[in-house]
């Protein structure tokens, strides 16, 4: 059985690179519903083709949710335990919309570049042909099931519930971000929560009657100064305002200004710690008469390793050693949907798609030579998880 999905696995490489150049050359923006549910028409037609069964969890506002399930030998097993082996990924981008057009599919040497090339439509792909090697040969010791998001990269704001429900009958989650450039994959992950704040002061003529305005962008300044203090780089607190905006004429003390904050962190105690100091900041006028409110944008949890984590990334590593790679162990500051299952006591293990590089920009890469393999070690660790007691 596992010898069969192997080698077919083997023969798909040119078939994941058709699938993967249509994917990549499909708008999927966070904020194009239309453009992300076009990439989830394509992932539909390759499970109908496969005939494997797909459920569309609609989403009103951002890209749905599919979900696709391939059941275990003799159909699902009945019972409360968690049984599910949950394959996640995330259909939408970072990229403008037209960026596909602009940017097409490329292959130079052994690389392929385009937008969301490796973060994270290579993951899809492999996902997908995964899920259809256990549908063709059986063989999965529970129902293997697929769940294709499309809202990750703003902080899965309709996502999230549906990836904790499917969490909490998850035996174990295997998140298919990209392969670290090193092979590795990724056991640890920083939260991050993204705000907005907004500052109101009062208009006044900056040279006729300057002392009569109130400054909202020096409000601004001083709560980014306050904001950025809070960043602890010892204890992996970082604290970035990185979009600003406000002001109405050069000649106009600025009636209102805007900011966005970048908060990560490592340890969950430390978010509460954290946020009530953002918080306190806000609510503290630097420049009497401004008000400021803030808004919580998006959010993610941080991906921490359990025991029975640990037993998953020993799992993976091994079958990775069996494909040809070793499966080094990464901490990584960026965050992922990998955060949610394991915040809800699923196993996780995060970064086990092919392996690729400089994302979010329009240098990213995909090492393709690195499809196949990452699809059998995900196999191979699928079909050994009774034996190593997962």
């Amino acid at each position: 059985m596992e010898q069969q999905i192997l080698d077919w696995l083997a023969q798909q490489k040119q078939a994941m690179i058709a699938t993967l150049r249509e994917m990549v050359d499909t708008d999927g923006g966070s904020y194009d519903k239309a453009g992300v549910d076009a990439v989830g028409a394509q992932v539909a037609r390759f499970m109908a083709a496969n005939g494997i069964r797909l459920e569309v969890v609609r989403q009103e506002r951002y890209g749905d949710c599919l979900r696709a399930t391939v059941d275990a030998e003799g159909g699902a097993p009945r019972g409360n335990a968690r049984q599910n082996i949950l394959l996640m990924g995330h259909r939408d981008t970072v990229f403008p919309k037209g960026e596909p057009t602009r940017r097409p599919f490329t292959i130079e040497g052994d690389r392929a570049y385009g937008p969301g090339v490796a973060d994270m439509k290579a993951g899809l792909v492999m996902n997908m042909f995964v899920m259809a090697a256990f549908k063709k040969f059986g063989g999965a010791p529970g129902p293997v099931v697929g769940l294709f998001t499309g809202d990750e990269e703003i902080g899965s704001p309709e996502g999230r519930p549906v990836i904790e429900t499917e969490a909490r009958g998850a035996r174990v989650v295997f998140n298919s971000e990209p392969g670290r450039p090193d092979k590795g994959v990724v056991t640890g992950r920083k939260g991050g929560v993204f705000m907005i704040f907004d500052i109101e002061g009062k208009a006044a003529h900056s040279g006729g009657n300057f002392e009569q305005g109130i400054s909202a962008i020096g409000e601004l300044a001083a709560k980014i100064t306050a904001i950025h203090a809070l960043t602890d780089l010892k204890r992996g607190i970082t604290l970035n305002v990185g979009l600003v905006q406000g002001g109405q004429s050069v000649n106009t003390v600025a009636p209102w200004a805007q900011g966005q904050i970048d908060l990560r962190y490592v340890e969950p105690a430390d978010r509460d710690e954290v946020m009530a100091k953002i918080e306190a900041i806000i609510a503290k006028s630097f420049i009497p008469g401004t008000r400021a409110t803030m808004t919580i944008r998006g959010e993610f949890l941080p991906l921490t390793q359990d025991e029975a984590s640990k037993r998953v990334y020993r799992l993976y590593h091994d079958a990775a050693r069996d494909s040809g790679f070793d499966a080094v162990a990464n901490f990584s500051g960026g965050c992922a949907d990998s955060g949610f299952t394991a915040a809800m006591g699923a196993p996780t293990l995060c970064a086990v798609g092919p392996v690729g590089g400089k994302a979010h920009s329009p240098e990213e890469y995909l090492e393709l030579d690195s499809l196949v393999p990452r699809a059998q070690a995900l196999a191979r660790a699928i079909l050994r998880l009774d034996q190593a007691g997962i």
